[in-house]
């Protein structure tokens, strides 16, 4: 045994000599990269995070698969099912010794899989192992890995996809199902029991009949306390899921929007549009459901109705439908009317957040008065479009009412008729049909107002579709490649030109930033410096020519992996709420008060935090009121830097510090360069004349590109912008002139 045991290792490990002294988790760690790499991802090390102390364990790796924009799951596998797989994608092999192994291949015929150990080149051919020798060393776990499928049409915001999301809940549908059910059976006893009653008991005077039937309605009234309780509970757990789903949809659709998005919209009128998705919660889990489940009330006690009366259950049914008729014949004028309401609305949404977020500018140029008699414009507005559409809401409820009023009260006066006109016999009957077409009339109005109410529904959801339904950034946002990042830049004829405009922001750009330079981005305003720092980010990708960052065209990697490689800081910068330490460590949430200083000592921010009351520990307000600016942007290049970036992005990073902390951050610029390529867009000349080259923009083109020295020989854009500056410095530096007593 022990013999056969060792043949099977080295079965698994001969193509490999140093395989054995490799460290079993470690290989499992390549296995799982390996597979990766099988499907175009490239998963970064760094981003596995095991239990503190713990080699990586299976949950570990499929969580970090995950992460990286695959699909990933563990399984047991018997041979039989191994060695049918043939949809030619590894398998990670969990062996027995905390190792692995990748299955690459299989031959039924030989009763064979081929294995390759993944610490060895992706080149070398696998092994052949059968199943005996496989047996001695693997258990049956393994872990499956493959791409993540991307979003269809059907996810499209809709009454059919709301719909889809209550019924993925189907062990709760079902629960609440069979509970109303029940009900409705339960429903139809105390009709019935009343009918026998008077039928029965009241002519027979049978006072233990009675007494039999009051233990029964006194019993079934119980079921149906219990029974109402539950599915009460099961409601409220299935709408609490369906608004938890429908809440992390569209926060998930907002945040893939692209960036262009919300710079075109305005913020009010997004945030308007997302709330109307509460609108659709409420109809979703509220008189949707509870219409639902009339439904099942309804189908119960129809045929009992019937067969009491078929008379009185035509004419409940007849007056329903002439309430759903009349709702229809208003939808259109409603529908008119709720737009209305709607566009003014969102109007005065804007208006509010608007005059919130610009509070400090409002006051500070006393535009109080102003803002007011905007907003009580569009308030008039909103609330005259309100009254319009209640008018006209109004007659529709109002004809229906009428309608429902006459089902459970002119059905009576009907009935009653009847039962004098044929006889008493037909008393007991009479009170049971009343007890239950009540009970069946409110279901059936519901049922026709739930025409209207649906029309409202439509409305919000067509709002609220044009922001969750809006073209995403990315259509397959896990998928694409992610290579390893150097830093090297290359543009190659790149033309783009933002949407609405004509002319174009590049044109005909090329240049190329060698992997670890430093580089400074300059031009007039409106010359294409920021166009070419959003083009490297990918937050448009509607260019011509190419942009390849390490030789890989930067639409076939992976979004987020992309960013990722990127330390970011602009003009203005965004703090959250929180604490210094947690602004500076945000998104990284592995990372520790050592690394926050670090990147905080190497951004120039150190020394004032340490001033602050409470350090690293201060709370950062909202609007980060209690720092100063040029505090807040040294805390964005220590947010920047904390990750330890390959590419470094400072756009017009130090126009908001004074001198002395410009200075600061200058001096350290050679230190924060180090080991990683630096895009610089500045105004200020000045500070870019030790980056290895100057890259001059004028209107969209690349005028030259080079060391400083040399652009001012030779480049009339650059010696024009930099003999402006330095007339400007040596201009305010020149002391001023002594006026003549007298004047």
């Amino acid at each position: 045994m022990t013999q056969s045991h060792d043949q099977a290792q080295r079965g698994t490990s001969q193509a490999s000599p140093h395989a054995a002294a490799t460290d079993p988790h470690v290989v499992r760690v390549m296995a799982v990269s390996a597979a990766a790499q099988y499907h175009g991802i490239q998963l970064d090390p760094a981003t596995l995070r095991p239990a503190e102390g713990a080699a990586p364990a299976s949950q570990d790796l499929l969580a970090w698969a995950r992460a990286g924009g695959l699909k990933a799951r563990s399984a047991r596998l018997s041979w039989r099912h191994l060695i049918k797989r043939r949809d030619g994608s590894p398998v990670v092999l969990l062996l027995d010794n905390g190792g692995a192994a990748l299955m690459i291949g299989a031959d039924p015929t030989r009763n064979i899989v081929w294995l390759r150990d993944p610490s060895i080149p992706r080149e070398q051919d696998g092994v052949p192992v059968d199943e005996l020798r496989l047996r001695q060393v693997w258990s049956g776990e393994v872990l499956l890995i493959s791409p993540r499928v991307t979003r269809s049409e059907d996810s499209r915001l809709g009454l059919g996809f709301l719909f889809r999301l209550v019924m993925a809940e189907g062990r709760l549908m079902r629960d609440v199902l069979l509970a109303s059910l029940v009900l409705s059976f339960l429903a139809l006893l105390p009709a019935m029991v009343i009918m026998v009653v008077l039928d029965r008991v009241m002519t027979y005077r049978n006072m233990s009949t009675l007494n039999v039937i009051t233990a029964f309605l006194l019993l079934t009234i119980v079921w149906e306390t219990l029974l109402n309780y539950a599915r009460r509970r099961i409601i409220n757990t299935l709408a609490t899921r369906v608004d938890a789903k429908l809440n992390v949809m569209v926060f998930g659709r907002v945040l893939g929007l692209p960036l262009d998005f919300f710079e075109r919209r305005q913020t009010g009128a997004i945030m308007y549009q997302v709330n109307q998705i509460q609108l659709v919660r409420t109809f979703l889990t509220g008189k949707l459901l509870t219409t639902m489940l009339d439904l099942v009330t309804v189908f119960v006690m129809l045929p009992v109705l019937f067969f009491l009366d078929a008379t009185l259950t035509w004419l409940i049914i007849a007056c329903a439908g002439v309430c759903g008729t009349v709702i229809l014949a208003f939808l259109g004028p409603v529908r008119r009317a709720y737009g209305r309401w709607m566009g003014a609305e969102i109007q005065r949404s804007t208006v509010l957040l608007e005059t919130v977020h610009g509070i400090r500018t409002v006051k500070s140029l006393s535009l109080e008065r102003q803002q007011r008699e905007i907003f009580d414009k569009v308030t008039a507005e909103s609330a005259e479009a309100k009254e319009r559409l209640g008018y006209i809401s109004n007659w529709p409820e109002t004809l229906a009412g009428i309608i429902e009023s006459f089902m459970s009260r002119g059905v009576l006066m009907v009935g009653a008729l009847m039962a004098l006109i044929e006889g008493r016999g037909k008393l007991g009957v009479l009170f049971a049909f009343m007890m239950l077409g009540g009970r069946l009339a409110s279901p059936l109005a519901n049922m026709a107002r739930l025409i209207e109410d649906l029309e409202e529904v439509r409305g919000a959801i067509a709002i609220a579709s044009d922001v969750v339904d809006n073209r995403q950034e990315v259509a397959a946002p896990n998928l694409g490649t992610q290579p390893e990042i150097d830093g090297a830049i290359r543009f190659d004829k790149v033309d783009y030109g933002y949407p609405g405009t004509r002319a174009l922001a590049l044109e005909g750009a090329s240049f190329f930033i060698p992997a670890g330079s430093s580089v400074g981005l300059v031009g007039r305003s409106g010359s294409g410096k920021s166009t070419v720092t959003r083009l490297l980010q990918g937050f448009a990708t509607g260019y011509e020519g190419t942009i390849e960052i390490d030789g890989n065209e930067i639409r076939g990697i992976n979004l987020e992996y992309l960013r990722s490689q990127f330390g970011v800081v602009l003009q203005d910068n965004f703090l959250f709420r929180g604490s210094i330490h947690e602004n500076i460590i945000a998104g990284r949430p592995g990372l520790t008060l050592a690394d926050a200083v670090r990147a905080a000592r190497l951004a120039g921010a150190e020394e004032f935090i340490e001033r602050l009351p409470d350090g690293y520990e201060t709370v950062v307000e909202e609007g980060s009121p209690n720092l100063s600016g040029g505090q807040r942007q040294r805390l964005a290049i220590a947010r920047a830097l904390i990750h330890d970036p390959r590419i470094l992005i400072l756009d017009e990073a130090t126009s908001a510090l004074d001198p002395e902390s410009e200075a600061l951050v200058n001096a350290n610029i050679e230190r924060i360069a180090q080991g990683r390529t630096m895009v610089v867009v500045s105004h200020r000349l000045s500070s870019l004349t030790e980056m290895d080259q100057i890259i001059v923009l004028d209107r969209g083109r690349v005028m030259d590109a080079g060391p400083h020295r040399e652009l001012v020989d030779r480049c009339s854009v650059y010696r024009q912008l930099w003999l402006q500056q330095t007339r400007y410095m040596e201009s305010s530096r020149a002391p001023a002139p002594v006026l003549a007593q007298g004047h």
